[in-house]
């Protein structure tokens, strides 16, 4: 008895759900499913005077020593690669410039280009050359000369309306 009695609710669940619609979808707006999606307009010339500005600036303080700067245009979750292949962040670029353990006569940024991704995301790239560069190791005091060219990407983000390189990698171009 309580077999049948099973099979037969089983039955009339199945013929009722059989029998319904699907459920309308409410998380959507309907007006804009069928509206043909508005393009983000971007000001690229503002973006890319800005990311230039911006990367002039990181470039100066380094022979500066304007720890200030880098502080305003390296975001706190950086990640910096220099050409050694040694990962550094924030807090070590900020150390450096501080300690003035880098030292040049030029730090001139050579062909640079800006890719705009969109209104929030952008990457320069270019060229670095450095002119007389001193580099002195604080682990085995030694000196080292970092003159040269160097090619760099380094991606910038807008967050909070200001923009902040949030990655950055350079190498040394082979003579």
């Amino acid at each position: 008895m309580k077999r049948s009695v099973l099979a037969l609710f089983a039955t009339t669940v199945v013929l009722v759900l059989s029998g319904c619609q699907p459920a309308l979808d409410t998380n959507r707006n309907a007006a804009l499913s069928t509206a043909s999606p508005a393009k983000e307009t971007v000001d690229k010339a503002a973006i890319e005077a800005e990311v230039i500005k911006l990367e002039r600036e990181w470039a100066d303080a380094n022979k500066s020593h304007n720890a200030d700067a880098v502080r305003r245009v390296v975001a706190d979750d950086a990640v910096i690669v220099y050409p050694d292949g040694t990962l550094a962040t924030k807090a070590d670029e900020v150390s450096t410039i501080e300690s003035g353990t880098i030292t040049a006569d030029a730090f001139d940024m050579v062909d640079p280009k800006v890719t705009v991704v969109n209104a929030d995301s952008a990457f320069i790239t270019g060229r670095s050359v450095i002119k007389n560069g001193k580099y002195k190791d604080a682990k085995t005091k030694q000196t080292n000369d970092i003159s040269g060219e160097y090619r760099f990407l380094d991606v910038y983000s807008r967050r909070d309306g200001k923009w902040q390189a949030v990655a950055s990698q350079a190498t040394k171009i082979a003579k």
